[in-house]
């Protein structure tokens, strides 16, 4: 079964999430991004992926077209392995971050649509079979930078039954008030992307420690360091989550030879797709680290990692669901029936299952 067309499928949604206390990247957050993913295969079957393109969705795209579709096209498709293992090496001159990451990894995906549609099997069966049926995910809150705005999304999350949550703020008060809208039965998790150098990272993760988050995400800049990150850890307490910004297994052996986090956080879109998912997975679990895998996403990075997570993951804390706009919708895998459900709320939402 040959590839006969790679096809970069860049996509732009208006969105507002409701305040304007956070800038990442060039375009801030005006718009969601989307870079898919299509491949054709000359058996008729087609696969699709999902390449991570915040702001960077024609770059992504263009990746997909002048970099990893020269490669794939006339190969194999069911040679997974190989075709990615060669890409990686091709394409090293490039850098092993970022962008040619990012396309590799909606290629990777694509693939392994393919094999599963081929088989007639989902990705969790193709992957050893789900270890479980049920799936808790958290509200990953975005920076409001408010802290009426905070303690009404938390109070919000909380109401539907959400049983942990996640920040994106800085401003400790604004951290304070969240904490107090949201119940101790309830965890509290704490993402600030990068924004302190270590020694700030610590000190402010000190006052933090009594407010009992269960973890502080990325709090150094850069992200690779790991020295720094175990230090602000033996700081302040709090356990340490980070690895969204890190690509392929390498990457995050070098977090856990440091000792630098209890979480590992590998973004299945930005990592190298699926197949190395499954190599960060089997470190991760040798090493004793936690996996809670980042995806707040809604195409097919999310659904892959819904089946990573149910087929992998021996302790995996939760999926992420991003609050973009006033509502939230929480995704989770029940891969033995003909649906899906999500544990995010009292009751269960069911969704169609990626085949």
């Amino acid at each position: 079964m040959k590839i006969v067309s790679v096809e970069a499928v860049p996509l732009s949604i208006p969105c507002h999430y409701g305040a304007e206390g956070w800038s990442l990247g060039a375009g801030g957050w005006k718009a969601l991004d989307f870079c898919l993913v299509r491949v054709d295969t000359d058996a008729g079957i087609t696969g699709w992926g999902e390449a991570f393109s915040y702001s960077c969705r024609r770059a992504t795209a263009a990746a997909v077209r002048d970099m990893i579709a020269p490669i794939a096209l006339g190969r194999d498709a069911s040679d997974i392995a190989g075709l990615h293992a060669e890409i990686q090496k091709r394409l090293h001159i490039f850098g092993r971050f970022g962008i040619t990451a990012f396309a590799l990894s909606g290629l990777d995906i694509a693939l392994w649509d393919i094999a599963g549609k081929a088989a007639g099997k989902p990705l969790h069966a193709l992957l050893g079979g789900a270890r479980r049926e049920r799936l808790d995910c958290y509200a990953s809150l975005l920076r409001y930078a408010d802290a009426a705005l905070a303690a009404q999304y938390c109070e919000q999350a909380v109401g539907e039954g959400f049983g942990a949550i996640k920040l994106h703020e800085v401003s400790e008060p604004v951290i304070a008030a969240a904490r107090a809208a949201v119940p101790k039965s309830a965890a509290l998790l704490l993402d600030v992307n990068c924004e302190w150098s270590v020694a700030q990272a610590s000190a402010i993760g000190k006052r933090l420690a009594p407010l009992g988050l269960d973890w502080f995400e990325e709090p150094v800049f850069p992200p690779e360091d790991g020295a720094g990150l175990r230090a602000v850890g033996e700081a302040c307490g709090i356990p340490i989550a980070a690895g969204e910004n890190c690509c392929f297994a390498t990457q995050f052996a070098a977090l856990f030879d440091a000792r630098a986090v209890q979480y590992a956080q590998p973004s299945v879109t930005k990592v190298g797709g699926v197949t190395e998912f499954r190599a960060i997975a089997s470190l991760a679990a040798q090493r004793g680290v936690k996996l809670a895998p980042h995806s707040p996403y809604f195409g097919p990075g999310a659904l892959a990692t819904l089946h990573l997570i149910a087929a992998l993951a021996r302790r995996a804390l939760s999926t992420s669901t991003c609050r973009w706009m006033p509502a939230c919708t929480g995704i989770c895998s029940r891969p033995g029936g003909a649906n899906s459900r999500c544990r995010r709320r009292r009751d269960w939402a069911p969704i169609p299952i990626w085949r």
